[in-house]
């Protein structure tokens, strides 16, 4: 069996609330209502915020990481702040996004991310972290989150990203339907669902690119990150594409995925080469 991970960080977390005014645009969703348990899983999120596992010898390298859940809630612990540790062992600072959910309203999870950049940039002294060495990650629908986020960036471009099982298109032949019903509804343009589509935006200006996978995933289609891994090495973008023969989906530090420790290592030995 993989080995527990322990989701305590070397230093104390910091907590960022994303918008101390109110976000620009509201998902729907009454203030409230939020809920959550044991196993980190969270729904109903109308307060945004990041949470900052600081690392006790920083490398000056953040990873800002966005759960996954479907577009429909976070699954924060494993695929969240569970991380801290393996991360922190590297220098690498985590800051996990408690992004709000579209609730069919699109903009809404890529306003939260592009804020909490912000955050980060802004906040880069007092953190210990280089402005220049800031990158995005996500989980399934948070795949689809960070992989937006590099494809429409806003005033901060991650410098890399780092995708677990990640939906990437919202092309109705092989998206994970659930989160494209989530985040464009039941009709959406053609415009948006090209405009979600992070396959069709990848040029040679995309950041370097981890993606770790695994072949029998019954939730999103291994094609999502195949057709995006094509698209990087056509656009000659630095990418570590990693496929494990089983692992099924929603793997990212769950201690009974047989591949955990190899993933990990993985991970953390391209962030170390990237981070230095």
């Amino acid at each position: 069996m993989a080995q527990v991970i322990n989701p305590i960080s070397a230093a104390e977390p910091i907590t960022y609330k994303l918008w101390q005014n109110g976000a620009p645009t509201s998902n729907g969703i009454a203030k409230g209502l939020e809920q959550s348990d044991s196993t980190g899983w969270i729904t109903f999120v109308s307060e945004p915020e990041i949470t900052v596992y600081p690392a006790d010898r920083p490398s000056g390298t953040a990873l800002l990481l966005c759960p996954g859940g479907g577009y429909f809630g976070l699954s924060s612990l494993y695929e969240g702040s569970a991380l801290a540790q393996p991360l922190n062992e590297i220098g690498v600072t985590l800051a996990v996004l408690k992004y709000r959910m579209p609730n069919r309203h699109h903009e809404v999870p890529r306003e939260d991310a592009l804020r909490a950049l912000e955050i980060l940039n802004d906040k880069a002294s007092e953190l210990k972290i280089d402005p220049e060495k800031i990158g995005i990650g996500g989980a399934s629908a948070g795949g689809h989150l960070a992989a937006t986020v590099i494809s429409h960036p806003g005033k901060i471009a991650p410098a890399f990203q780092v995708l677990f099982y990640p939906v990437i298109t919202m092309s109705e032949e092989f998206t994970h339907s659930g989160s494209r019903n989530l985040l464009l509804g039941d009709k959406p343009s053609e415009n948006l669902i090209e405009y979600f589509s992070n396959e069709l935006y990848v040029s040679s200006e995309t950041p370097p690119t981890f993606i770790a996978v695994s072949q029998n995933d019954p939730a999103v289609p291994l094609r999502n990150s195949t057709d995006y891994f094509r698209a990087l090495v056509a656009n000659n973008v630095q990418v570590s594409f990693h496929v494990y023969p089983t692992g099924g989906h929603g793997w990212l530090c769950n201690p009974d995925f047989t591949y955990l420790n190899q993933a990990l290592t993985e991970l953390t030995n391209w962030l170390v080469s990237f981070g230095r």
